[in-house]
């Protein structure tokens, strides 16, 4: 079973269109928001950002933040024996694959809750059914805590086994766009045509900003 709700992130997007309402002139640049906690240093903002972390994709090969440097990015959480909201989300994900095949600049990564049995080889598999592009759509596997702490305190969305549910795993349905200072610029529904198309205007709009 896969929760539809996601209670954290969706206060925070409510609560940064409520500051937005507040006098932030160094914000007033950002064509899309920032979401997640935020704080003065000095004269600086400080943004919420995702940290650092180390996985393996479906080509046995060590995906980290260095990948992603100076990189925009989408994230999604999944598992491959998903029959619920996971093929729709994935088939949603080959659109937006399609919309920056040809931009190195944009890369996607998905990561499995299920990394017991989500191996490089299942991963691989999974990936060649949905024709992810080799080095453009990861899908990424590693040590179970570290990808839920990775959700949970960096991505800011659900990520659990619950053996009380359908399936047994809990994660968020968000495609998550990521910019290249790693901050998250925004939270998509997956399952959601219309939500995925904007995400990808928004990913153009995101690659016309300036620093």
């Amino acid at each position: 079973m896969i929760t539809r709700s996601n209670k954290i992130i969706k206060l925070l997007i409510v609560s940064h269109f409520l500051s937005a309402c507040q006098p932030a002139i160094e914000e007033k640049k950002f064509l899309l928001p920032i979401i997640g906690e935020k704080h003065l240093s000095n004269t600086d903002t400080i943004y919420h950002t995702v940290g650092d972390f180390t996985l393996t994709n479906q080509f046995g090969e060590s995906v980290s933040h260095q990948t992603v440097k100076n990189k925009i990015y989408v994230a999604d959480f999944f598992f491959a024996t998903c029959q619920s909201i996971c093929p729709q989300m994935s088939k949603n994900m080959v659109d937006v694959q399609k919309a920056f095949e040809k931009d190195d600049d944009v890369l996607i990564l998905s990561h499995t809750v299920n990394p017991l049995h989500d191996t490089v080889d299942v991963l691989n598999k999974y990936g060649i059914a949905y024709n992810a592009k080799k080095g453009k759509w990861h899908f990424l596997t590693g040590n179970k805590k570290d990808i839920y702490k990775l959700a949970q305190n960096d991505y800011l969305v659900n990520a659990l086994e619950d053996d009380g549910s359908e399936e047994g795993f809990i994660h968020s349905e968000f495609f998550l766009l990521i910019d290249k200072q790693s901050r998250i610029r925004g939270a998509y529904d997956g399952t959601d045509k219309i939500q995925v198309t904007k995400l990808i205007a928004d990913i153009k709009l995101l690659k016309t900003e300036r620093p």
